[in-house]
């Protein structure tokens, strides 16, 4: 199959693990997390692996990974495939993750999640759960590379909104650090497990050992939008804060944040309904823009992380969500 051929030579150690473990069927598949890239303070050999899988037609899928690998499911698996698929589909940010998978032949042990091309490709242009769009605004290690114009198309633009947002919630001069911080901070910011079952210094040992492969990942961003920020090579930024700088910002801003601004503006200003254009324009000259961002980005990810997190209870099972949510706590306390 073409995935096959794709896996071979690009992440031996990971493709060993699909090509024997899982179904080929996916078009898209990349690790993340402090199993796969190093984070201050953090054994990366004896973190869990997180990984997601991509795929067009997710009954087809589960079904043949049920067929292959039952252990990983829940009782859900019991159900059927088509009911696994819809309960993917339809619940929380639209991923079926299995956690806590011993992959024995590698000595590690993995989470996985599947996730449908088109909520992937929704999620990344409209920002609709900022789930999986913003765990792609960091440094992953793609395992399988997409040929699929629509997806890839879709991976730069969530990218490139990415930095528009954290310019409008930047001031004028800001650090290099301060810039992948911010952007690091989006799909936490608002996150409810940040409150007991994260580590409160999470961003900052993404960014701090990652600072080289956040500029690989972000300098072909920040070239194409030369005219409204400049970043020098002592990592000093300067960005045009003028209001007609954040209105373009504000105009390149994904769907569901900007609809939850004009509505945020509308319900506060205390004045006659504005279409978006209109309350963008106004937004953009009030110097409270990226404060009313910030509250619209963190009332997306506080939803998708609530529901995403009570179907994680039903996908893992009980007693794995208590294990899995043992050692959140565990590494939040030790910090």
């Amino acid at each position: 199959m073409a995935a096959t051929k794709a896996l071979v030579g690009i992440s031996s150690k990971y493709s060993r693990i699909l090509l024997s473990t899982f179904p080929q069927n996916f078009t898209y598949c990349f690790a993340y997390g402090s199993g796969v890239l190093k984070q201050s303070g953090s054994d990366i050999t004896k973190n869990m692996v997180d990984m997601i899988f991509t795929v067009e037609d997710p009954p087809s899928w589960h079904k043949e990974n049920i067929s292959r690998n039952p252990h990983h499911y829940s009782s859900l698996r019991w159900l059927g495939h088509n009911a696994v698929a819809r309960f993917q589909e339809n619940w929380g940010a639209k991923i079926y993750f299995n956690a806590l998978i011993p992959i024995q032949e590698e000595g590690i042990t993995i989470k996985y999640g599947v996730v449908s091309r088109s909520a992937l490709v929704t999620d990344l242009l409209d920002w609709s759960e900022l789930y999986l769009a913003g765990r792609l605004h960091k440094p992953v290690e793609v395992i399988y590379k997409t040929s699929d114009s629509e997806l890839r198309s879709a991976l730069q633009l969530n990218l490139h909104s990415a930095v528009h947002t954290a310019l409008l919630m930047l001031p004028e001069d800001f650090s290099e650090t301060e810039f992948y911080i911010t952007i690091s901070s989006l799909s936490y910011t608002g996150d409810f497990r940040m409150m007991f079952g994260e580590d409160k210094k999470k961003v900052y040992k993404i960014v701090e050992p990652q600072i080289d492969a956040f500029r690989t990942l972000y300098a072909p961003v920040l070239s194409s939008m030369h005219n409204f920020v400049e970043v020098s090579e002592s990592g000093l930024c300067v960005q045009d804060a003028s209001p007609l700088a954040r209105i373009h910002h504000l105009n390149q801003l994904p769907r569901t944040p900007q609809r939850a601004m004009v509505r945020l503006w509308n319900r506060d200003s205390g004045k006659l309904r504005q279409d978006t254009e209109d309350a963008l324009r106004a937004i953009a000259y009030d110097p409270d823009c990226g404060v009313f961002l910030g509250e619209c980005v963190r009332d997306i990810v506080w939803d998708s992380s609530i529901r995403q997190s009570l179907k994680g209870i039903l996908t893992a099972g009980i007693i794995k969500s208590l294990r899995y949510g043992g050692k959140k706590i565990f590494k939040m306390m030790k910090s």
